[in-house]
């Protein structure tokens, strides 16, 4: 099943998702992307608060989280598992990413995110991208550039940056 919005979607989309694919011709409102546990979205522009939040993986279920634009604050705070894909395709040329507590209390699953950020929760770790990473990246990008007719070469000649957790169990302290 796929959900097209021709426009801008609420806050909450995608929340506690299976399956399926949802791609919003626009931006997105807070949470979205709650509890995702499979499936795809892809947003043309931007996301507000706390995206992200508590994605986690079952079995064979490996959700995936594509932000065209920037997020705001707690981009991927919590999660478990998938993967979160913010491209900043509406940043100003040398800005960077002004969300802050990025992964707060993340323990599984990956952030990857076009150009810099400064403000990670301390949960987390940047790694380099090795050639498995750009895999992934690459394959969502090109879904991407499909649905809103943007150049895959314009948005891949930047670097990306990987988000991963420290531990598994960042509150057993």
């Amino acid at each position: 099943p796929c959900i097209t919005v021709y426009g801008n979607a609420q806050d909450c989309i995608a929340n506690t998702m299976n399956e399926g694919q949802i791609i919003v011709h626009g931006r997105a409102g807070d949470i979205t992307g709650y509890g995702m546990r499979g499936g795809r979205v892809f947003i043309r522009d931007d996301v507000g608060y706390r995206c992200g939040i508590h994605m986690k993986e079952y079995l064979d279920k490996k959700p995936a989280l594509v932000v065209g634009g920037v997020a705001q604050d707690f981009l991927g705070e919590y999660m478990a598992g998938g993967t979160l894909l913010v491209l900043g395709l509406s940043l100003k040329e040398g800005e960077a990413h002004k969300s802050r507590f990025v992964g707060t209390g993340m323990h599984g699953g990956v952030l990857y995110m076009r150009g810099e950020i400064d403000n990670l929760g301390k949960e987390v770790n940047v790694a380099e991208t090795d050639d498995n990473d750009l895999t992934v990246i690459k394959g969502l990008v090109k879904a991407y550039c499909s649905f809103f007719s943007k150049d895959f070469n314009h948005i891949m000649n930047k670097k990306f940056v990987k988000i991963i957790p420290h531990s598994y169990r960042p509150y057993s302290r």
